[in-house]
């Protein structure tokens, strides 16, 4: 580590995503606005301005980005097979939805009480990741 790189920070749970994405830097912004995400640590980007690491906590959780590098046997893939899901207070979940929305996710599955009897709906971000948003019915 040199004098310009900030100290890690703590991550927070026991399993922790890892997303790869095209325009990680850009991703990690659009995350502090869809889902209130705080950057707590980041590499600097490259000449190419891409990342090899980005740290955020998202609902008291860490979520990790990174850019693809294709020259070190990492190309970029579309996200698909996955849902990070948002697990949330009965009282959160219409405001969390409705910024998601506001930022850009274009809406997959509506908000709406499932049949397990949880209200629950699933939303897309402008770099294909799926998040779902899972909340008790009061």
């Amino acid at each position: 580590m040199n004098d310009q790189t900030p100290p890690r920070a703590k991550v927070l749970g026991g399993l922790t995503p890892y997303l790869q994405v095209d325009g990680a830097t850009k991703a990690a912004e659009f995350y502090k606005k869809a889902f209130g995400a705080e950057q707590v640590f980041a590499y600097p980007p490259d000449e190419q301005g891409r990342t090899m690491h980005i740290h955020l906590y998202v609902n008291d959780s860490t979520l990790m980005l990174c850019d693809a590098y294709p020259e070190h046997g990492h190309p970029h893939k579309p996200a698909q097979g996955y849902t990070l899901q948002l697990h949330l207070g009965s009282d959160d979940i219409d405001a969390w939805w409705q910024r998601a929305v506001d930022a850009g996710c274009e809406i997959v599955t509506p908000l709406q009480v499932m049949f397990w009897g949880d209200r629950w709906g699933q939303v897309k971000d402008p770099f294909g990741v799926d998040w779902a948003m899972n909340a008790p019915v009061n």
